[in-house]
């Protein structure tokens, strides 16, 4: 017994040493894939696949697709659960079709300033329970990132709430953003980033709600000049990692996976804050032009956003439960 047991444990050692031999002959590819460019959300997957492939001593190749190369952000979603690519990592709202409380982070009025927003993000148990939301669907989160302020660049100047009327403005997928615009008497138009820019060409659009590192990053300036700072929210960003994909590697490549995540939001933030200032002085030497709504109407605005948001994720049990700890770990990260 003594030498079968000795025999099995050397064929054990053995199959491992030729498992990761062939791991480093022939390093897996990590497709990873984004809609922006040159902003927070590119910068995440280059210092993550960074890590990842310093960490697994090359067993692992990440390649990253910028700006819609591999398809819209419904399409890489699809592909990722299909593990097709690797991973993907863009705006939580385009994930609602899969559940509706990733749309959480949009609600108005949580988010005292960047640096709150970011210590709400990387709450441990806030973030588990978002980075978690996926993990029926076939996906698995594991990066959580700022994006920026929410800001609406318009093809006419705002100068007023009533400048809003009519308008249409493109929206990401979640409904709440959706009802958000509404509010303010515009439609909403729910749009992949790439056929954005052509619509405000053609003026099938009127303007984007969006943040200005990626409006400034794909030349907005050029079709919609006029950005107004209402604030009112958050954009941030999701990296999502394909559940087939990674539950076939070995469980050291799935500690380095997730330990990677972890580390690329923490290095990320300080480029994010950066990424926001860099994109404003870059608006406006490019003739883009910045305004905000004189007091009375940013109350105003806010207060109808709030409702909104209030009236949203109370419709449903689940995103009522996690709207619930947004704003619990807000109020507790506030100071």
């Amino acid at each position: 017994m003594k030498l079968i047991s000795g025999s099995f444990l050397a064929a054990v050692v053995l199959l491992g040493a030729l498992f990761s031999s062939a791991f480093a002959q022939n390093p897996v590819v990590m497709k990873l894939g984004t809609a922006t460019v040159n902003d927070s959300t590119h910068e995440w997957l280059k210092i993550f696949a960074k890590y990842v492939e310093q960490d697994s001593g090359g067993r692992i190749k990440g390649e990253i697709y910028p700006a819609s190369q591999l398809g819209s952000s419904e399409s890489m979603i699809e592909q990722v659960q299909l593990g097709v690519i690797q991973g993907e990592a863009g705006s939580p709202e385009f994930l609602t079709g899969l559940d509706s409380r990733y749309q959480v982070l949009s609600a108005a009025g949580l988010f005292k300033d960047v640096p709150h927003a970011n210590r709400v993000l990387q709450d441990p148990e806030f973030n588990k329970a978002f980075l978690g939301l996926g993990a029926d669907k076939r996906i698995l989160g594991i990066g959580l990132l700022i994006g920026a302020p929410s800001v609406f660049a318009t093809r006419k100047p705002i100068h007023k709430l009533s400048d809003f009327n009519g308008l249409k403005i493109r929206v990401l997928g979640g409904r709440m953003q959706q009802a958000q615009v509404r509010t303010l008497n515009m439609s909403a138009v729910p749009m992949s980033l790439g056929d954005v820019m052509p619509a405000l060409q053609q003026g099938a659009l009127d303007g984007v709600l969006a943040g200005l590192p990626v409006l400034t990053a794909l030349h907005y300036y050029d079709a919609a000049k006029y950005i107004v700072e209402t604030d009112h929210g958050l954009l941030a960003a999701i990296a999502i990692i394909s559940l087939k994909w990674y539950t076939s590697l070995p469980a050291d490549l799935q500690a380095i996976i997730i330990k990677a995540g972890q580390r690329a939001s923490a290095d990320v933030y300080q480029f994010s804050v950066d990424d926001i200032s860099r994109a404003r002085q870059k608006w406006l030497a490019n003739g883009g032009e910045i305004t905000k709504l004189d007091p009375a109407d940013q109350d105003k605005m806010m207060k109808e956003m709030e409702a909104v948001s209030e009236r949203e994720m109370s419709a449903n049990p689940k995103n009522k439960a996690m709207f619930d700890l947004l704003r619990k770990t807000a109020k507790r990260t506030s100071n």
